[in-house]
């Protein structure tokens, strides 16, 4: 059975790796052809990897060198620990053998483990667990379960912020630290109380910030101690994965759970392993469903500052604006999240997110940095691809409605003459080859290499999320500089994790 699914999945790949291929020379076909007949010679081109997004392009090369120094850093640090282990064996035989200095600080280290090299910690960081929930009955047991598998049960920190349901009761059965807030303060209040109420950072070395929907792999308390042996590390973000249980959704919830998939893969991947390499960090965002901090760079951060929505965005760029160190990212700390089930809990959510977004951006302003150097290149393509995204939709629409309708929409005044005017520029086969395929290639190269042939059907609805998140991203900007938020919670459906 397992070479049969071994099989089917591999031939799912390279069926769905074949169709974004053949996607992508029908439209880089078009395109230059398009861009000949337009007379933009070699600027069509730049134009042409636009469609994929230039911070995209950009963070991806980033990555790539990074991904080549750390092959090397890897293969020069197993040469210094295979030479350490030659000199503490030589020690050992001069020692045994010719009857050295066994007292004294010499000895000392002869006989221990080889000394610890410059920027790694002697010992394991002690990490806290805290788990912020309001009204999570459905999840929050398989949280705390989650954390129980790789932390003491004295080390995890639940916190009910005045939960109406059966959140601090479930959390207190399983013999876990509870604070229970009377007042909801928020998932920032909520943080503070209970850093405060346990002088947390005092305490440990580190502190995880665990979301009560998602579950920690197996892995991920090695990779964050791994990448604290930096000292120069202040924060670990965790490595998003969409859970992936069909069975438990309806078509809408597995759409967006693909299309999550898609997007946090691409922005990982290609984005945020880039941007956290030692020689840009230029991350913006700690992701607060499954991150650590270092306690003594979170003595300094002001979690829960007033009118901010969400907590993340403003901790990160209170790491970066503070300069407390820099921001890592592996995708040895994978975290597993549950995304919206419904189509309004995920327009919900997403404008949550980008509301926090704008509203860090006001509340911190611009500083002189590399940071804001690439956060500005980032917010500039944000804007335009929305505005762009957004106008093209509309004129696509135009067109189609009046290829649909024929002669009589074309005979009203004052339309049909738009129309002829449109098409002559941007006809419908050119529109649909600009806005459609390039989105559904990357959803077939997402099917190749998550092996699920029913992304190819998800991945046909993707391109309409793509343009209501965009249509929020301009809506929230005013809405930052005008209203205030509190931090209260609104809690999405849940779903008890089997």
């Amino acid at each position: 059975m397992r070479i049969v699914r071994f099989v089917g999945g591999l031939l799912i790949g390279l069926i769905a790796l074949a169709i974004a291929v053949t996607l992508f020379v029908l439209w880089f076909d078009f395109a230059t052809d398009m861009a000949a007949a337009a007379g933009l010679g070699p600027v069509g081109y730049v134009f042409l990897w636009l469609a994929f997004g230039a911070n995209l392009l950009l963070w991806t090369v980033v990555g790539l060198l990074r991904l080549g120094d750390d092959s090397v850093r890897t293969v020069l640090r197993r040469d210094v620990t295979a030479g350490e282990r030659r000199a503490v064996r030589s020690r050992e035989r001069v020692l045994v053998g010719a009857g050295g200095p066994a007292d004294g600080a010499e000895g000392a280290e002869a006989e221990g483990a080889p000394a610890t090299r410059e920027g790694e910690d002697p010992r394991d960081a002690t990490l806290a667990v805290i788990i912020p929930a309001h009204n999570e009955e459905p999840v929050i047991h398989g949280a705390i379960g989650s954390a129980l598998s790789l932390f003491p049960r004295w080390d995890i920190y639940v916190v009910s912020d005045s939960s109406k349901d059966s959140t601090a009761e479930i959390a207190a059965k399983t013999g876990v630290n509870v604070l229970e807030l009377l007042t909801n303060r928020g998932k920032a209040g909520a943080i503070e109380a209970v850093i405060e109420e346990f002088a947390l950072t005092e305490n440990y070395d580190g502190v995880l910030i665990l979301d009560a929907d998602t579950e920690l792999d197996e892995g991920y308390v090695d990779g964050v101690r791994r990448q604290l042996r930096d000292p120069k590390v202040a924060a670990v973000a965790g490595f998003v994965v969409s859970e992936w249980k069909p069975h438990e959704r309806t078509f809408v919830g597995r759409m967006i759970s693909a299309y999550r998939d898609r997007l946090y893969f691409m922005l990982q991947y290609f984005m945020r392993f880039g941007q956290t390499w030692r020689g840009t960090n230029a991350s913006f965002i700690v992701p607060g469903f499954a991150s650590v901090y270092r306690s003594e760079a979170l003595r300094e951060i002001e979690v829960n500052p007033k009118g901010l929505v969400i907590e993340d965005f403003n901790m990160t760029f209170e790491v970066q604006h503070k300069r407390l160190g820099r921001i890592s990212m592996r995708p040895d700390t994978k975290a597993y999240s549950q995304d919206p089930f419904t189509f309004s809990d995920y327009r919900k959510q997403v404008g949550r997110w980008t509301l926090g977004f704008w509203q860090t951006v006001r509340r911190h302003g611009i500083w002189p940095s590399m940071f804001w150097v690439f956060l500005g290149l980032y917010i500039f393509e944000v804007v335009v691809v929305s505005l762009v995204l957004l106008l093209t939709t509309i004129i696509a629409g135009f067109v189609l409605v009046g290829t649909i309708a024929g002669e009589a929409f074309v005979a009203v005044p004052f339309v049909g003459t738009s129309f002829t005017a449109v098409t002559a520029f941007l006809p419908l086969t050119a529109l649909a080859m600009g806005l459609l395929i390039p989105d559904y290639m990357l959803t077939c190269v997402m099917t190749a290499i998550r092996r699920r042939p029913s992304y190819l059907v998800y991945g046909l609805f993707f391109f309409p999320i793509r343009v209501v998140d965009a249509f929020i991203t301009l809506k929230m900007i005013p809405r930052a500089w005008t209203a205030r938020s509190d931090g209260r919670w609104a809690s999405p459906d849940r779903v008890a994790k089997k």
